[in-house]
């Protein structure tokens, strides 16, 4: 599995819990649901981009959340599933604000993740709101890698 892939999982996993039990962006930069051995073992790399992921989907929540909205048919927003909602927040940040990363990558990644850990058919759902977010996004308006969200991104979540 890519380094991206799981810097994904990772965040989708950490926007999950902050919705599901409101914890704080420290809290979820230690990742208490990994085991310690496993999280030494990864790279410095994949847990900055994990944070900036994390750190973005919160920093810009109310833009990503209206984004997601507006591609509901039907669909309540307060009906979405949590397993849904972390990765259609995950993938719409995406899509929105990180330039660098092509679209098509963004969209496959969460389409792959929801057949993980998603419901049978939320693949399907997912794919059809991110790309109505991408087909909608403008340009102008995303960040490129170097561009870090303004919440501080910590090296060592410890510190």
């Amino acid at each position: 599995m890519a380094s991206r892939r799981k810097a994904r999982i990772l965040a989708f996993q950490a926007l999950y819990a902050w919705e599901a039990s409101a914890s704080s962006l420290e809290d979820l930069y230690k990742f208490p649901w990994v085991e310690e051995a496993k999280l030494g073992q990864m790279e410095e790399e994949l847990l900055v981009f994990t944070r900036l992921i994390i750190a973005g989907v919160i920093e810009k929540s109310e833009l990503v959340d209206a984004a997601i909205r507006r591609h509901l048919s039907h669909w309540p927003f307060e009906r979405l599933k949590k397993v849904d909602l972390a990765i259609l927040r995950m993938g719409a940040y995406c899509l929105m604000f990180q330039g660098d990363i092509p679209a098509r990558i963004t969209i496959d990644e969460a389409i792959e993740i929801s057949k993980e850990y998603g419901a049978d058919d939320s693949y399907k759902f997912i794919n059809g709101v991110l790309d109505g977010i991408n087909k909608e996004r403008d340009p102008s308006a995303v960040l490129t890698a170097t561009e870090l969200p303004a919440t501080p991104l910590p090296k060592d979540p410890q510190s």
